[in-house]
């Protein structure tokens, strides 16, 4: 079984042909059905040999599709100081993602 690790958002994530995988929002204009390109790929294992980049690997590519973009749920901040008086200070936030479906690896 074929699979890589790329690297994007700050995070790294193990992908294999046909996963679908949610990363974060990338920069720039997007919309579903694009095809998105992952060149800062850290391994690369086709089942008999594994490269290894240091820190990437300068032909390898993962290919993906766009498969949805949304916002995640949301999640409560909280601050409280206490002898302050000054109570409770609630905020939310939802981080967007997009989900995107990987096509190839090469």
């Amino acid at each position: 079984m074929e699979f890589a690790v790329i690297q994007t958002g700050g995070k790294q994530y193990t992908v294999s042909k046909g996963d679908v995988v949610t990363i974060e929002k990338l920069s720039g204009t997007h919309k579903v059905g694009d095809t998105i390109v992952f060149d800062k790929v850290l391994l690369v294992d086709d089942g008999k040999d594994t490269s290894i980049g240091t820190p990437y690997l300068p032909k390898a590519k993962v290919t993906g599709t766009l498969t949805e973009i949304g916002h995640a749920k949301t999640v409560l901040v909280v601050k409280y100081r206490q002898k302050n008086r000054s109570g409770w200070k609630r905020n939310g936030h939802r981080q967007p993602f997009f989900k995107v479906k990987i096509e190839d690896l090469k």
